[in-house]
C-alpha cells in the first residue's frame, strides 16, 4: 500500500478550508476513494486520517490556506460532488427505501443520521419510503415508541413517508415460513439448544434436517397450535436449511421463527409463534418491492442470511449498501439508558433539551438540518468518533 499521509493531510486542509475551517471524515475519506484508496485499506490509515483532521482543525483558516497551497497539486481538481453519490440502478419515480427503527424508545440522533440517506435518495429520484417499526421481539419494547417514532419520523421526514408495523403483519410472515418449508428450504428443529449449537459448530448435520416436507408441515402446525399437545416455548424452531459447512457460522441453519409466549404490547397472546429478523424482513423486502436498502455495517451477517432466503425464493436481491456507526464521545443513544435516567429524575422527559432525542431537539433545529449532516458526513462504513460540541456545531451551521 502507499504512502497515503501527504494526500491525507492535502485533502484534510481542502475540506476543511470548503467547510468554514472543519475538516469532517467521512468527506476526506471519500476523496481518498476518488484518488484508489481500497476499502479493504481503510482500517490501515485511519488513525492516521483522525490525527491529521485533528491538527488541521486546530489551525487557524488563514493556516490552513497557507499549508494547503503546498499540497494542492497532490489534490483532484474536479469540482467536488454535492450532495450523495449517484444511486446504482435506479430509476425515476420508482425507487423505494426503508427505515426500520425498533420501537425501544423515541428516535435519536443516531437514527436521523441513518435514515436520511435514504430519504435523501427517494426524495431525489422519486418513490417511496417506508418507515417499518420492527417490533417482532415481545420482549425489548416501550409502548409509547409506537406513537413517538410515527410522530418524530413525519416532522423528520416531512410527512412524505408510509407506516408499516411488523407485528401487524404476521400472517404474512407465516406465509413465507410455510413456501420456504414447501420448497424445502426451511425445517422445524426440535433440538436441544446446546446440542444444535455443538452440531452446528462442528459443522455437523442436526438430525432434524431430514425431516420430509410433510413432516415439517406438520411440526409447524404444532408450533402455531394452541392446543395441549402443541410445542412449548423452547421446543421448536423453524430454521432455514444452508450449508452447514459454510466458513462462516452465522450462516449454517440459522433460525427464522421461534415459539414466544410473552404477552405483546399490541397484539397481546394473538400469536404465540413470532418471525426472527431475517424472516420477517426478508417477507417485508419483498413485498413492498424494495429496490435498494442502506444499512448499519453491523448488520452484514444479517444481510447475507436475508440473501440466501431472496435465492431460494428466486426473487431478487436488493441493492445493499453498508454504514459506519456514529460514536460520539460525550453522550450516548441507548433508549435504555436514557429512560433510566428519565425515571430516576434526572431528565424530565424524553424532550428534555439535554437529550439527543428528536423530541428534544425538532424544538430548536429544521428537519433539512439533519439531512445535510448525513450528507456532509457522507456515506461511507468506515466509523465516525465526533464530539457532542462539534456534532451541535455542524447542525447550528446547516440550521441558518
Amino acid at each position: 500500500m502507499k504512502n497515503w499521509s501527504e494526500k491525507i493531510k492535502a485533502y484534510a486542509l481542502k475540506n476543511a478550508i470548503e467547510h468554514e475551517g472543519r475538516a469532517v471524515e467521512g468527506s476526506v475519506i471519500s476523496s481518498l476513494f476518488h484518488e484508489g484508496l481500497n476499502k479493504e485499506d481503510v482500517k490501515k490509515i485511519i488513525s492516521e486520517v483522525k490525527k491529521t483532521i485533528s491538527e488541521v482543525n486546530k489551525l487557524k483558516i488563514e493556516e490552513q490556506e497557507k499549508e494547503f497551497s503546498k499540497l494542492e497539486r497532490l489534490t483532484d481538481k474536479r469540482k467536488e460532488r454535492e450532495g450523495l453519490p449517484p444511486l446504482p440502478g435506479a430509476k425515476k419515480g420508482k425507487v423505494i427505501m426503508r427505515f426500520a427503527p425498533s420501537p425501544s424508545g423515541p428516535l435519536h440522533v443516531g437514527h436521523a443520521y441513518t435514515g436520511s440517506f435514504s430519504y435523501i435518495y427517494v426524495q431525489k429520484y422519486g418513490g417511496t419510503f417506508y418507515i417499518r417499526i420492527e417490533d417482532t421481539n415481545p420482549e425489548n419494547i416501550y409502548k409509547p415508541a409506537y406513537k413517538m417514532i410515527q410522530e418524530e419520523a413525519k416532522w423528520l421526514f416531512e410527512n412524505k413517508v408510509k407506516v408499516l408495523i411488523q407485528s401487524e403483519r404476521i400472517p404474512i410472515y407465516y406465509k413465507y415460513a410455510e413456501r420456504l418449508i414447501k420448497t424445502g428450504n426451511a425445517y422445524v428443529c426440535v433440538c436441544e439448544s446446546e446440542k444444535f449449537k455443538e452440531l452446528i459448530t462442528s459443522k455437523k448435520t442436526c438430525p432434524c434436517r431430514k425431516s420430509s416436507i410433510k413432516e415439517n408441515q406438520e411440526k409447524w402446525k404444532k408450533m402455531l397450535s394452541k392446543t395441549g399437545n402443541s410445542f412449548k416455548e423452547g421446543e421448536a424452531v423453524l430454521r432455514f436449511k444452508s450449508d452447514v459447512k459454510h466458513k462462516n457460522p452465522a450462516m449454517r441453519d440459522f433460525p427464522l421463527a421461534r415459539i414466544n409466549e410473552t404477552s405483546h404490547p399490541l397484539q397481546g397472546k394473538k400469536y404465540r409463534v413470532w418471525p426472527l429478523m431475517n424472516l420477517a424482513v426478508s417477507a417485508d423486502d419483498i413485498e413492498l418491492k424494495m429496490t435498494h436498502i442502506i444499512r448499519a455495517k453491523e448488520h452484514r451477517d444479517n444481510a447475507e442470511r436475508q440473501k440466501l432466503i431472496f435465492k431460494a425464493l428466486k426473487k431478487k436481491f436488493s441493492w445493499t449498501a453498508f454504514l459506519g456507526r456514529l460514536h460520539f464521545k460525550d453522550f450516548h443513544l441507548s433508549s435504555t439508558r436514557m429512560r433510566k435516567s428519565i425515571e430516576a429524575g434526572e431528565f424530565k422527559a424524553w424532550d428534555d433539551p439535554r437529550l439527543p432525542t428528536i423530541a428534544a431537539l425538532k424544538k430548536k433545529y429544521k428537519p433539512e438540518s439533519f439531512w445535510k449532516f448525513s450528507e456532509q458526513v457522507g456515506l461511507s462504513e468506515v466509523d465516525k468518533i465526533m464530539e457532542k460540541k462539534e456534532y451541535f456545531r455542524l447542525l447550528d451551521e446547516f440550521n441558518k
